[in-house]
């Protein structure tokens, strides 16, 4: 069985925020720089995000760029990847765009034992529920990725989930655009939790100017 490469996306401060504690998502990156997530999700098969992130933020994930949407359709693939979207409790809205924009397959909601119950009330026939035991082990989360045929996954947070996948080494990419912001806040979201974390060094392997946007593209592999 195949895991999927696992790409992290990020957009975050100079300090390491990813937003603030404003009732306003905080805008860290720029339209030539939403544009170049726009073409990695095009090249992904699915789209993860916390759960926090969906109650945070209503994403829609989706491509935007119909072109781009086009391109997919050609090659045999649906216009959007599949989303999936990680809760332990269960609570999720119904009524959120995830479950209602670009839905070229249900989302698949990975779970726990005590969350399916709650989860199959709430979504109905939104979702395809996945337990993964009593809790989430995201190495298993990788393996039914792969067997469900997804190669490439997209990871657009939020810190739950990033602290998660590198801490666990389960990330092979990390794509971290940095906005000209600075934060401050103490009580705002970082792009990780403290954790312990594998030591070896990440190897850069481009650095790109989108702007005013600096983005770094890390791969996660050890060093010698």
């Amino acid at each position: 069985m195949t895991r999927p490469r696992v790409l992290l996306s990020v957009a975050a401060s100079v300090d390491g925020y990813i937003d603030d504690t404003s009732p306003h998502r905080l805008m860290l990156s720029n339209a030539a720089d939403f544009d170049r997530v726009d073409q990695l999700r095009a090249d992904c098969d699915a789209i993860m995000v916390g759960a926090e992130t969906l109650r945070r933020d209503n994403p829609r994930l989706i491509v935007k760029d119909p072109a781009r949407q086009a391109t997919r359709r050609a090659t045999g693939r649906p216009a959007n990847p599949r989303k999936v979207t990680v809760s332990g409790t269960g609570n999720l809205d119904p009524d959120a765009k995830f479950w209602h924009i670009g839905i070229d397959q249900r989302p698949i909601v990975y779970t726990t034992d005590a969350g399916a119950g709650p989860l199959n009330q709430r979504l109905g026939e939104l979702a395809e529920v996945v337990s993964l035991g009593a809790t989430v082990e995201f190495a298993a989360l990788l393996d039914d990725l792969g067997a469900r045929g997804v190669a490439q996954l997209m990871v657009e947070g939020g810190t739950h989930l990033h602290t998660a996948l590198l801490s666990a080494g389960l990330a092979d990419a990390l794509l971290l655009a940095i906005g000209p912001v600075l934060v401050g806040d103490s009580h705002a979201p970082r792009f990780t939790h403290p954790a312990t974390y594998p030591g070896h060094r990440m190897r850069l392997v481009t650095v790109e100017q989108l702007g005013d946007v600096a983005l770094l593209h890390y791969q996660l592999t050890e060093t010698s």
